[in-house]
């Protein structure tokens, strides 16, 4: 028997562009809900990151309220919500008015990671050591979302977390390591593998720990998706031009260099000994190209992983050169 097709979905993050009003960044988003949902994708993630001069999306459940009122088929979810800065309760009755708004069609996707530096943190919940929770926090906020009881002697028994309704958001454990990856096996939870953050660096070993100790919960049977940047264009040469916007933030930040996404012809600098090392290998991996190298490339990474669905994200200075991307994928793929 044949596989299954691969599934392709998409994150967005709101990126902060050079010369661009930062607001402008979440009409884009919007915008790119709107075609994407046109073009067949599963599903439209939005991410959470505070005080940041790169992403400007800071608030997923809003984004994900306008992203509902425009569309009608497409999953829309959070890639995450940084469930340590917050109180379960309060997120599950977000993500439950969220699910009225969209029945059936609210992922929400949890992660411990900060989304901020250490002080930006703090201004979000001064406890230190808020973190360390975050296991009990799943368990909590997984009942409420679901409309599951919680045990008699916890403080939230007999309180449920409204609207209710037939239908529940997904809960997904998001994570770049293998800390959500065992997390989310101990829990029975779908599971997504950040590799656009690591460059894939963990990924084979993060999914195996969730395949292998996986236990039945929310889930029978273990469902992984992996999150990945990529670029298409019209032709190879465009893609890589593109590419250089991605190529210079990934630079400066390894040198504490963080801003807004600068246009191609804006990006190119000289590089010193190791950063020219660090650019070879960064594209060596990259998922760059036309539609049918990328649509290659992708296929070949979600067969090595042995996954059925891949989370797109796409970074340039030109919103229309972002959207053709996506609508040059979904073409090549036949979503």
């Amino acid at each position: 028997m044949s596989n299954p097709p691969l599934r392709l979905s998409v994150l967005d993050q709101s990126v902060a562009r050079a010369g661009r009003p930062q607001d402008e960044s979440i009409r884009d988003t919007l915008a790119l809900a709107q075609r994407c949902e046109e073009w067949g994708y599963e599903r439209f993630w939005v991410s959470e990151h505070h005080g940041s001069a790169t992403i400007v999306g800071s608030a997923p459940e809003v984004l994900m309220a306008a992203i509902a009122a425009r569309t009608r088929r497409i999953r829309i979810g959070s890639a995450g919500v940084m469930l340590p800065h917050y109180s379960p309760y309060k997120v599950a009755e977000q993500f439950r008015v969220l699910d009225a708004l969209a029945p059936g069609r609210i992922d929400l996707g949890v992660g411990r990671a900060p989304g901020s530096d250490h002080r930006t943190s703090l201004l979000l919940n001064p406890d230190p050591r808020a973190a360390a929770g975050f296991p009990q926090q799943v368990l909590e906020l997984q009942a409420w979302v679901s409309g599951a009881e919680l045990p008699a002697d916890h403080p939230g028994h007999g309180i449920p977390a409204l609207p209710q309704s037939a239908t529940a958001p997904q809960l997904w454990m998001l994570g770049s390591s293998g800390y959500g990856a065992q997390l989310a096996a101990h829990y029975g939870l779908p599971y997504a593998f950040a590799y656009f953050i690591t460059e894939g660096e963990g990924a084979d070993q993060a999914l195996d720990l969730y395949r292998s100790n996986f236990k039945p919960g929310l889930l029978q049977q273990p469902q992984a998706a992996v999150c990945v940047w990529a670029l298409a264009a019209d032709t190879e040469e465009q893609a890589w031009r593109l590419f250089a916007s991605r190529e210079r933030t990934r630079v400066d930040r390894n040198i504490g260099r963080l801003g807004p996404l600068l246009p191609p012809q804006q990006a190119v600098r000289e590089y010193s000994g190791s950063e020219q090392a660090y650019v070879a290998q960064l594209r060596e991996r990259a998922l760059v190209g036309t539609a049918a190298q990328v649509k290659d490339k992708l296929e070949a990474l979600a067969q090595r992983l042995q996954v059925q669905e891949l989370v797109v994200i796409t970074w340039t200075w030109d919103p229309a050169a972002q959207a053709r991307s996506y609508e040059l994928l979904a073409a090549q793929l036949r979503l």
